[in-house]
């Protein structure tokens, strides 16, 4: 393979310089000047692992087979300590001499359930199924800057930690990267994070939209409609604490939101039914927000259960008998926020105008949860192209233009890594 010369070779130290000019450096660097030819000459590869990744079935829980596919390609590239951890994050490193990492990620799981039919496909620059953009465009994209480093011998003072994590999708709660960071080797030493989630290239998610989710229950004796009556009804009950908690006051700033997105109960319509339930979703950027809306919850249900409980109290059913409520926590999403005058904010910022890219800062409930709810830095973006059709079975990605994100995720990573002397 023709070797081009490392980075450090034609730079000068740039830490003292400002960042846009930093960036510029770089930028005009022989090596990452050949780096961002290979982003073009290299598509067909890089489509061609995408297609293979978002051929492998990984729904939340499940992502094995697709995370010893990534632990493969991380080996082929030449990657160093490659391996799994507990949960089924895939690790491989870049070293250099620095004791601090960059991170570089992407979530390997995908909302599909497993018997899913994965008809990954292409037609001409577009590639479609299942998958294929959220996260298969995230996956293509930390390939395809391990191997253009590789290829083109960029060196860097810090080393970079490629990671392909778990659990980020739905249920998955981003378990993935909670393990991350709750693991001392990357808790303590991963200075910075740059999450690469989708397709695009005109949005920085430096933002966390906290989320909290609950599955609701409420418990009765059940029984017949006609013979039964009276007795307490956990759909009735459902149905007034869904009343009360509607009416609670959101602020439009900060904003918050709430949803009942799903009701279960009930076997026939002349039964009572025995249990009932609700599956609830509290949003805001403000964690005191989310745990106002939480109490209002538990207030609404409580009064409910008792109102209920009152009313068959009243009727006089066969026997004295009562509804009960259970509320579970099924999803926990931390906020946080990138500080105005962090140095990754500066850098993505530099790096989008030297590239010519309007980019917009945005809030979005992402992998970056996490490691801004602990106050690191980090962001998330997209893989380049375009796509479309998320968690559908009509899901696309269209190639075009995906070197333009894969310049900005490479430009990024060695400002913040540091070009080595």
């Amino acid at each position: 393979m023709e070797r081009t010369p490392p980075v450090s070779s034609d730079l000068h130290l740039l830490a003292d310089l400002p960042v846009r000019e930093q960036v510029a450096r770089l930028a005009n660097a022989r090596g990452v000047r050949s780096a961002f030819e290979r982003f073009r000459s290299q598509e067909p590869q890089f489509a061609l692992w995408q297609m293979e990744a978002t051929r492998i079935a990984a729904p939340p829980f499940a992502e094995g087979a697709r995370g010893a596919w990534l632990a493969d390609r991380f080996r082929d590239l030449g990657l160093v300590d490659v391996h799994a951890d507990e949960v089924g994050n895939v690790f491989g490193v870049r070293p250099a001499r620095g004791d601090r990492f960059v991170a570089l990620s992407a979530h390997i799981d995908t909302v599909f359930p497993a018997a899913t039919p994965l008809n990954i496909r292409q037609q001409a620059s577009r590639l479609y199924g299942p998958g294929v953009s959220d996260n298969g465009a995230g996956i293509a994209a930390i390939l395809a800057v391990a191997s253009v480093m590789a290829s083109v011998r960029i060196e860097h003072a810090l080393p970079i930690v490629f990671i392909g994590n778990v659990g980020e999708e739905g249920e998955g709660d981003l378990r993935g990267m909670r393990h991350v960071f709750r693991t001392p080797r990357w808790r303590d030493t991963i200075a910075c994070s740059v999450i690469v989630d989708g397709a695009g290239s005109d949005t920085i998610v430096a933002e966390a939209l906290g989320s909290r989710r609950f599955e609701v229950i409420v418990r009765g004796p059940g029984g017949h409609s006609w013979s039964d009556f009276g007795a307490p009804n956990p759909i009735m009950a459902l149905a007034r604490a869904i009343e009360v908690f509607s009416q609670t006051p959101v602020p439009a700033s900060p904003k918050t939101t709430f949803n009942v997105g799903v009701f279960r109960g009930g076997t026939s319509v002349n039964s009572i039914p025995e249990s009932a339930s609700i599956r609830v979703d509290l949003r805001s950027t403000s964690m005191a927000e989310i745990d106002r809306m939480e109490r209002a919850l538990r207030t609404a249900l409580e009064r409910a259960i008792a109102e209920e409980n009152r009313i068959a109290a009243q009727r006089g059913g066969p026997r004295p008998q009562v509804v009960q409520s259970e509320v579970i926590e099924i999803g926990n999403r931390p906020a946080g926020e990138l500080a105005k005058d962090a140095r990754l904010l500066q850098v993505i910022r530099a790096v989008d105008s030297h590239l010519g890219n309007t980019a917009q800062v945005q809030r979005a409930s992402t992998d970056a949860n996490i490691p801004l709810s602990l106050g690191r830095e980090a962001i998330a973006i997209g893989g380049g192209g375009s796509g479309g059709g998320a968690h559908t079975l009509q899901e696309w990605f269209d190639c075009n233009g995906r070197d333009l994100g894969l310049r900005r995720i490479l430009l990024t990573m060695l400002a913040m890594a540091g070009v080595d002397e």
